[in-house]
């Protein structure tokens, strides 16, 4: 058995280690055992369980006893009882099997698919019948309210085979040149179909017809995916009623919601392999997606890693044991994969034993798989003169780096630079100098970056020791935190005072009064000097006015704020006022060099009679208003913008939180500002004139009498 931690997820390869053989002496399996180490952790699940060559397929029957695998050389199926722990049967066929599927809830019904369109039947007692489909077949799902199967492969079409009839039905054209798999939802037994083209096809099995096709090649191309060419749709999976994963050739996973044409995630494994197998857990919200290279895990709702599983051999598929922590794996190898991962669920009924024995195995912590290995990048590489190895058996490729042997890395390390006792040896002098130094009395380095903050979190720092309000608690300090000792040490985390965002958002840190910056000034050239000569002694703290909280600080933020906004815009006006001073500069003098010096251009433009279009109902006031009209056409929505909100038109304020606020009174015409006074004046003569009913008093009657009858009989208001 082989444990492996990925992502602090425990997993527990049952299968590892040597078989041994059936011929072996009981003796020569003692000795072995006792020298072994691989063959003491072994763990034989099930017995041979493994095929001759490869296994390319493998499922779990409904009630969950029955392992059953297909596999070659020769092709042949196996079938593993788990209340034994054994192999129940094995029975070989003519042609290799594409895929198949277990009808019933035990193993008397056995659907599959050969690479020679033949579609054979099994039941309890073996071989029950077989017949032929018109094109190669790729997958095959089978309807249980009509008792059809529907076959997809090398063709447009769709065949339907109804086995209560034992005949086949007419078959469904669809607009794809071939398809690769299918699959019909549990709940309402809608029938998906992926096509070569990166399409989803969707069809309702009681009237025959497409309800849907969803576009996956086009939706699998991201901002970070790099593709070669077209997606194609290779697994597909339903989850519950709404859900759907589906797994394109590219190595892409999208999950959709079936009311929606847009995936609501799409995934990428970064291999550019096709995805092989899809399986959905629904207790952790969990997908399991596998590729030939990788199993990986990750949450179906925003994609995060749960764990993954890299074995030796190429992946060709993988079976879920149901309501467990247990999965299956056909390999291109002899030896089917068992999987254990305790953080999926509990082990299976039939080998309840595993949970016992994982948690002997965590109470003793051994070597996990990585523990004897050193991950080296390619740049290490490089440095220790090992480029040579890449793709030999001493290296082996992960991610973005290698893992070799820890031992052949010290070996080569020490090789590769022979003084290293030598700088060890300084680097402990060294430390026991500075534990020496501790014991003195600290003098204030400054870092090389943000030296102002520095002095002031160490100034707060003396003061919280001052006043003595942690008195065994040690204060938490930015210069004492290794997480935020980046921003002490690279330039491009120097905070800029000056910059706007600074000053609005920090208004007390930015408006620092000018005895705060003298004394920052002073304390800077101070701790320079000590570090220049490491033996002088800190000067005498600073005077208790210079010291004072920032109390009144805190309650005055508003009008800081305000002080600094209005400082901002009186410095943008001034930027503005001196662009546009020298704008009309630079068009003055431009327009001094193109005219001719002999003739005045004012004159010129005042003597000659100058033109105006009119356009379809529009009225002419003056000239000057077509002219200015004219111009306003004419220049930049920049200048406009500014021509307004110097003309009151437009209004921009900041709000609290840093943003902008953009006010626009609208233009009125001139018919509607004598329209808006005349309705003025209109009021203001109807209210002169109105008559007040304020003496009027109502009579009212007596207890029963109606208001109208009143009226009637003649009585006055």
């Amino acid at each position: 058995m082989q444990v492996s931690s990925i992502n602090n997820v425990k997993i527990y390869n049952l299968s590892h280690g040597k078989s041994l053989p059936e011929w072996i002496s009981d003796r020569k399996k003692r000795a072995l055992q006792k020298n072994d180490v691989d063959i003491q952790r072994r763990i034989e699940l099930i017995q041979d369980f493994e095929m001759p060559t490869v296994c390319t397929s493998i499922k779990v029957s409904r009630d969950g006893q029955y392992i059953i695998a297909a596999g070659t050389y020769k092709p042949r199926v196996r079938c593993y009882d788990t209340y034994h722990l054994s192999l129940k049967f094995e029975r070989c066929l003519e042609s290799d099997v594409v895929a198949f599927d277990i009808l019933s809830e035990d193993y008397s019904k056995l659907v599959f698919l050969r690479m020679d369109r033949y579609v054979e039947f099994h039941s309890q007692h073996g071989h029950y019948y077989k017949t032929r489909i018109p094109k190669f077949g790729r997958d095959f799902s089978y309807h249980y309210p009509s008792c059809d199967l529907y076959f997809v492969g090398a063709s447009s079409e769709i065949f339907r085979l109804n086995l209560e009839q034992g005949r086949f039905l007419n078959s469904l054209q669809t607009d794809a040149a071939e398809i690769n798999v299918c699959d019909i939802n549990p709940v309402h037994h809608l029938f998906a179909a992926g096509t070569l083209e990166g399409r989803v096809d969707c069809w309702d099995p009681r009237v025959r017809s497409r309800v849907g096709v969803l576009d996956c090649a086009l939706s699998s191309i991201t901002g970070g995916t790099e593709v070669d060419g077209l997606p194609s749709v290779s697994a597909l999976k339903f989850n519950g009623s709404l859900g759907m994963a589906v797994g394109t050739s590219t190595g892409q996973i999208l999950i959709f919601d079936l009311r929606s044409s847009r995936p609501l995630l799409v995934k990428d494994h970064y291999y550019g392999l096709p995805i092989k197998a899809l399986h959905f857990h629904d207790p952790l919200d969990l997908v399991l997606s596998t590729d030939s290279k990788i199993i990986k895990m990750w949450n179906r709702e925003n994609g995060k890693v749960f764990s993954s599983i890299e074995p030796q051999a190429n992946i060709n598929d993988v079976c879920l044991y149901p309501a467990s922590g247990m999965l299956f794996t056909a390999n291109e190898d002899p030896k089917m994969n068992t999987f254990y991962i305790p953080a999926l669920g509990p082990a299976p009924r039939w080998c309840s034993f595993l949970d016992n024995l994982t948690e002997e195995l965590e109470e003793n912590p051994e070597n996990t798989i990585y523990d004897d290995y050193k991950f080296v990048t390619r740049k290490d590489l490089e440095n220790l003169g090992l480029t040579h190895l890449i793709g030999s058996a001493l290296l082996r490729a992960y991610m973005h780096g290698f893992f070799m042997d820890i031992r052949l890395y010290h070996k080569v390390k020490t090789m590769a630079n022979p003084f290293a006792y030598e700088e060890y040896r300084k680097d402990r002098i060294r430390q026991k100098i500075d534990e020496s130094r501790a014991q003195r009395v600290l003098l204030k380095k400054l870092p090389k970056v943000n030296k102002e903050l520095a002095i002031k979190l160490m100034d707060e720092r003396d003061n919280e020791s001052r006043t003595k309000k942690k008195k065994n608690k040690a204060s938490a300090n930015l210069l004492t935190d290794d997480r935020f000792k980046v921003m002490f040490e690279n330039p491009e985390y120097q905070v800029d005072d000056q910059s706007e965002e600074f000053r609005l958002l920090n208004p007390i840190v930015s408006k620092v009064g000018e005895k705060r910056r003298e004394k920052l000034r002073q304390l800077i050239q101070q701790v320079e000097e000590e570090q220049r000569g490491e033996e002088e002694e800190v000067e005498g703290r600073a005077s208790s006015e210079e010291e004072e909280s920032s109390d009144d600080d805190d309650k005055s933020w508003v009008k800081e704020v305000r002080e600094q906004r209005r400082l901002i815009r009186v410095e943008e006006n001034e930027r503005r006022f001196n662009e546009r001073k020298e704008r009309r500069q630079q068009d003055r003098n431009t327009s001094l060099r193109s005219s001719d010096p002999a003739r005045n251009p004012q004159q010129e433009t005042q003597n000659h009679p100058r033109f105006y279009q009119l356009k379809a109902g529009e009225e002419f006031r003056s000239f000057s208003d077509v002219d200015h009209k004219q111009k306003m056409q004419k220049t930049s929505l920049e200048e406009r913008l500014k021509r307004e909100e110097r003309s009151g038109m437009l209004n921009l304020n900041d709000t609290a939180v840093g943003s902008k606020q953009l006010t626009f009174t609208l233009k009125k015409t001139e018919k509607q500002r004598y329209q808006q006074q005349a309705e003025r004046e209109h009021h203001e003569e109807r209210r002169k004139i109105r008559r007040s009913a304020g003496h009027l008093h109502t009579n009212r009657g007596g207890r029963g009498r109606g208001r109208g009858r009143g009226r009637g009989r003649g009585r006055p208001f």
